[in-house]
């Protein structure tokens, strides 16, 4: 079974609880699920883990793996891997990263690795997300939003996917914010892309595991994601 790598048009755009929503619901169907956030950025949670981010995958995919190999590197400041590493002098670590989803990857049979920010976020100088996804060897699945002008950002982030030849499973639209009917916007981006839109995520009020299994389930296509 592959791993996949959850991408975005932009920051912000709901990574973190798509991929937990897809962990809660892999498991339900009975896969046994690992997941990953390599690079995570922010202030530092003053208990417990780091970052809040991996602390909602670890519980929606009800996992109990070490910080480390889940997030090798925490940055301290809200910035990109490489303004990280520029402003705080802590160069992000592309073999710890490598290895830490190889030793997760014995563990489970499936890992869902969030990415951060948009799938050109700089992490070394001609080193963006879309060379660590090439370097992890695993399909992507690309969120994008429903206000306007998501359909340029959606484009530009299938292109890139292209230009360096990581295959796409498919893309979900996460309507957390108004602008684009679901409908047309799906239509749009079949007909734009030629890439399978899996569903819509509506906004999400209770995100407790069994509600988002709940939802997850009735508006993604997951059997086409395990394929």
């Amino acid at each position: 079974m592959k791993s996949l790598f959850i991408t975005g048009t932009d920051t912000d755009v709901g990574k973190t609880y798509i991929t937990a929503g897809l962990a809660v619901s892999f498991q339900k169907m009975g896969v046994d699920v690992g997941v990953m956030k390599p690079f995570a950025a922010g202030s530092a949670q003053k208990k417990g883990y780091k970052s809040e981010d991996v602390e909602i995958l670890l519980r929606a995919a009800n996992a109990l793996d070490p910080e480390n190999l889940v997030n090798p590197q925490f940055f301290p400041i809200p910035a990109s891997p490489f303004t990280a590493w520029k402003n705080l002098k802590t160069k992000p670590k592309i073999p710890l990263i490598i290895s830490s989803f190889k030793k997760l990857s014995k563990l489970h049979d499936m890992i869902l690795v969030e990415g951060i920010g948009g799938i050109m976020t700089p992490i070394l100088k001609e080193y963006y997300v879309t060379n660590l996804i090439k370097d992890m060897k695993i399909p992507t699945v690309i969120v994008t939003r429903s206000k306007v002008g998501t359909i340029n950002h959606t484009i530009m982030t299938v292109k890139m996917c292209e230009k360096y030849k990581i295959p796409i499973k498919g893309i979900i639209i996460n309507n957390f914010d108004s602008g684009y009917p679901v409908n047309e916007l799906t239509r749009d981006l079949k007909s734009l892309t030629q890439v399978p839109v899996l569903g819509s995520i509506p906004f999400i009020n209770d995100m407790s595991n069994a509600s988002l299994s709940k939802i997850f389930q009735k508006n993604l296509d997951l059997k086409l994601l395990l394929k």
